[in-house]
């Protein structure tokens, strides 16, 4: 590989890596619009295996909006990220795919907040990425939720990101 393939790489696993960090910041901070804008036109996800829906994500925007607001403090840590670049249209480079795994502690609302209950899951994200004219978008979004805890005094837990 050469300096300048070398250097390219860099910048788009810095760039790849900008877009993870955005959409972690976006879902808690609730930024909807800025959640849609990480997105393709055509871009999707998946939060099935924590009991949500697939779907274009818009409607994941929507959904996530309406679920998310039972939960107001939220922190997405996204870690072990390993990212990879593949071929589109025969450059290199055009795609990308993290996976990752995440750690998220939530809060969930009660009438009582102070002593509201605390909802702690982990999983792996896998993220599809294209390059776009206007930078890295998201494509495809996979949640796959390997393990959730509630601290004492919670019910049910609802759908996750």
């Amino acid at each position: 590989m050469t300096q300048r393939a070398e250097l390219a790489t860099v910048i788009d696993r810095l760039a790849v890596d900008e877009v993870i960090t955005a959409y972690a910041v976006a879902v808690d901070d609730g930024d909807w619009a800025a959640y849609r804008r990480l997105f393709t036109p055509d871009g999707r996800a998946d939060y099935r295996s924590s009991g949500g829906i697939e779907g274009p994500a818009p409607e994941i925007a929507a959904w996530l909006a309406e679920n998310l607001a039972l939960f107001p403090m939220r922190q997405h840590l996204i870690v072990n990220r390993r990212v990879h670049f593949g071929l589109l249209d025969h450059d290199t480079g055009d795609t990308a795919r993290v996976r990752a795994d995440y750690f998220n502690p939530m809060r969930l609302r009660t009438d009582d907040t102070p002593g509201a209950p605390d909802l702690v899951c982990g999983g792996r994200y896998d993220f599809a990425l294209l390059r776009t004219p206007e930078g890295w978008h998201l494509h495809q979004v996979t949640v796959e939720e390997k393990w959730r805890h509630m601290s004492a005094g919670g019910g049910a837990p609802g759908p996750l990101s």
